[in-house]
């Protein structure tokens, strides 16, 4: 029996997941760590916390197995994207905290480049829409307001990275500053279509090319984790962005197929092959995780707050004491009665890309109470996610493809069979969720044992890939389309001055 080590670093908390090669968890260790917010709309790391909590958790994770690190084929990572952050080559020390993917500061530097018209040649160079979401204005905003990194830069001395770069230098004890292609493609710096960092973006947001990692595919040799750290050195074989892992790790292979994350954030991804297509319908393209020479594409659509908004229920408004009595909450009621929650805390993401909006509840009355309110708050995750799936099938279509026949499902809130059964009657469509549900560990995991020769083909790895519930839907589709019709009406409130 192979076993792979999964080192899934998220936005909230730090994972590591031991797999034997049939894809079943053998252990798994997770730690928290702190969020900063200096400001309203800015969120930060610190990137130490970051690599101390997963190092604990991969230590932890290899002592429940029973394992050494010598049993160890490979090591996966995943990361969250486009959180970004900067250190200093001859110290290793970062200089300042990471800016998370979520955090807004940068939007006054997207404003300036839509309003100077850059925006149509970055989409078409990247595949992504000018947006503060993206690493390449957080990186401007260190440059710009951070003395020691525009010191360093100017020496030479200063690394940029996104997690997985900052992961693989502490993981090499400071030998192998490289990414892979999935990350690289969320920086709003590199050419999707020429595979290479782009030097008219980086001349445009002042960006010097000595600051930027290699990239490899996803499924690569990266470097080797010092022995000192495991008790021994593993290669390090694969790495993906989360989502683009979470692809992988559904066997979503093939053009066409797609998944959806449920997580802090919500993420819908359909694999589109080797062709590279402009949304049409308000989605980003992606380069998928790429396992050989030729790159795979994907159109995105991300939703910047979804189970988020369980935690302002549980945190911000005291609504119950645990995230997982949401569902219990939201069944002691049989519809949200016409309410809608649009918790745009940090704007709309696609399809509406809309930074300036702000969450709103409507539809409220005398007779509204907070199960109404938890009801509707897990029913717009469904919302959105259905307006995303209809701009990727408007764009399949539109390529000369089908509209999605399925969705495959993951993410910590896919277990909520009220928020699947909604999505499915939303949809139209069968909601598959699997019974291996850490599909974005399982990706990476997958990605380091192909590349390990742990397995011979991607369809040795689809052949694992199980079904654990399929969600019909269940809904006249007329009245789907007024449910839809009442959502896209909150969203234009959100969106109003």
């Amino acid at each position: 029996m192979a076993y792979l080590l999964a080192l899934d670093q998220g936005t909230s908390s730090s994972r590591s997941i031991v797999f034997k090669e049939t894809g079943e968890i053998v252990a798994l260790a997770q730690r928290e760590f702190t969020q900063i917010f200096p400001q309203p709309g800015w969120v930060e790391h610190d990137p130490m916390e970051i690599w101390n909590t997963q190092l604990e958790t991969a230590r932890q994770a290899l002592a429940k197995a029973g394992l050494k690190a010598g049993d160890i084929r490979a090591i996966g990572i995943t990361n969250q994207r486009e959180t970004t952050l900067a250190w200093n080559r001859r110290t290793g020390q970062p200089v300042h905290n990471a800016i998370v993917w979520q955090d807004r500061r940068s939007e006054p530097a997207c404003a300036e480049l839509r309003a100077s018209g850059k925006d149509a040649d970055i989409l078409e160079r990247t595949g992504l829409r000018v947006d503060a979401y993206f690493s390449a204005t957080k990186l401007k905003w260190l440059m710009d307001n951070v003395p020691e990194a525009r010191e360093l830069a100017a020496a030479g001395d200063l690394a940029f990275g996104t997690i997985d770069s900052w992961l693989i230098w502490q993981l090499t004890a400071d030998k192998r500053h490289v990414t892979d292609v999935s990350n690289a493609s969320r920086t709003m710096l590199y050419n999707v279509r020429e595979h290479r960092w782009d030097e008219s973006l980086l001349e445009l947001l002042g960006v010097d090319a000595s600051l930027l990692p290699e990239v490899l595919p996803s499924g690569a040799h990266f470097g080797m984790a010092a022995a000192d750290l495991l008790g021994a050195e593993i290669p390090i074989c694969g790495v993906a962005g989360d989502q683009q892992s979470a692809l992988f790790g559904q066997a979503c292979f093939r053009s066409g197929m797609a998944k959806n994350t449920y997580g802090t954030g919500c993420f819908m991804l359909m694999h589109t092959g080797g062709d590279f297509h402009t949304s049409e319908n308000g989605l980003v393209t992606t380069l998928a995780a790429q396992t050989g020479k030729e790159a795979e594409y994907a159109l995105e659509g991300s939703v910047f707050v979804a189970g988020a908004v369980v935690q302002w229920l549980r945190d911000g408004l005291k609504a119950f004491p645990s995230s997982s009595d949401i569902e219990a909450l939201a069944r002691t009621v049989p519809h949200s009665d016409g309410v809608m929650v649009v918790p745009a805390f940090t704007g709309l993401g696609a399809p509406y890309w809309q930074p300036d909006a702000r969450g709103v509840i409507t539809g409220l009355t005398r007779g509204s109470t907070i199960a109404h309110i938890a009801r509707a708050s897990l029913e717009r995750i469904a919302y959105q996610s259905a307006a995303l799936l209809q701009a990727m099938s408007r764009d399949a279509v539109a390529a000369g493809g089908e509209p999605l026949r399925e969705l495959r499902v993951d993410g910590g809130a896919c277990v909520n069979d009220l928020l699947m059964q909604f999505q499915a009657d939303l949809l139209g469509i069968p909601v598959l969720r699997p019974a291996m549900i850490e599909t974005t560990a399982l990706g990476a995991a997958f990605l380091a044992g192909l590349t390990a020769g742990v397995y011979n083909s991607k369809d040795e790895l689809s052949d694992l890939w199980r079904v654990e519930r399929t969600f019909e839907p269940q809904c006249d589709r007329g009245h789907a389309q007024e449910l839809m019709g009442r959502w896209e009406k909150a969203v234009r409130q959100a969106c109003a001055d």
